[in-house]
């Protein structure tokens, strides 16, 4: 068991600082650097929004510590998600329906909105720390971030 370099308390390996005269120990972990602090609230909430990758972004926001308190990042992080809920749901779901038949393009118009969608979450909302709820998505994000 170490003791304190300071007061020579006993203290345990693990253990930062010093129970009695709370003098930091030389042996202590270092906490690693927060990977997300030069990223500002706004470039987080567009990174959500990205066609295709932005359901990574929204995972990792939602469980960084850095924006755990921000509640429009969080808004914007499970509004991405539901986002890429719907692609998916549209690729799996709607697709197959629609591919039979083959002279309505209604597949395509889906796809075009969704992208359009994610567009204007992007350039009209996230980008200016607006918390813009979309009709049914936007509802189920503001529940999402309501509950811890």
């Amino acid at each position: 068991m170490p003791f304190c370099s300071q007061c020579g308390n006993q203290v345990d390996a693990a253990d930062v600082f010093c129970a009695r005269c709370g003098a930091r120990q030389p042996n202590a972990p270092v906490r690693p650097a927060d990977p997300f602090r030069s990223i500002t609230p706004r470039a987080a909430s567009v990174l959500c929004y990205i066609p295709a990758l932005g359901w990574i972004f929204s995972i990792i926001v939602l469980a960084s510590e850095r924006f755990r308190s921000d509640r429009v990042v969080r808004f914007h992080a499970f509004q991405g998600l539901y986002l890429f809920v719907a692609y998916l749901i549209e690729d799996w779901v709607l697709k197959p329906m629609f591919s039979v038949v083959r002279h309505v393009p209604l597949n395509a118009l889906i796809q075009l909105v969704l992208f359009g969608i994610a567009i204007f979450m992007i350039i009209v909302t996230a980008s200016r720390d607006e918390a813009y709820a979309l009709p049914i998505i936007g509802e189920l994000a503001e529940k999402s971030v309501s509950e811890k």
